[in-house]
């Protein structure tokens, strides 16, 4: 099993992690990390972990985070969810695609020199 998550979420992982290490303080980042997941991933995770709860396995992944860097949550996240047989990415084919676009879009504007005007 594959999950995407988008720029947008991860933005937020982050700024939530941040936030928690200067508040040392996580129920917010537990909040945000659970509204990563949609409904049926909910589901097939908690199919596929061994306590059967989405709650109980965040709360193992912030148990385990020293609350020193925010790329040890990302990490502790993507090895928990691997050992769940879950590959975690960080983002969609489609978004790869409308990039692709945006690039060649701005490949083909025209650039002023300002002194020659």
């Amino acid at each position: 099993m594959e999950i995407y998550l988008d720029k947008r979420a991860v933005r937020q992982l982050r700024l939530s992690a941040s936030d928690a290490l200067e508040e040392c303080e996580s129920d917010s980042l537990r909040e945000d990390l659970f509204e990563i997941f949609d409904d049926e991933q909910v589901e097939e995770l908690e199919r596929r972990i061994d306590s059967g709860d989405i709650h109980d396995f965040i709360s193992l992944i912030l148990g385990e985070w020293s609350l020193e860097d925010v790329e040890e949550l990302f990490e502790l996240l993507e090895q928990q969810l691997s050992e769940a047989d879950v590959d975690l990415k960080y983002q969609s084919p489609e978004e790869d695609d409308d990039e692709d676009d945006d690039e060649e879009e701005t490949e083909g504007e025209v650039e002023y020199d300002d002194d020659a005007l």
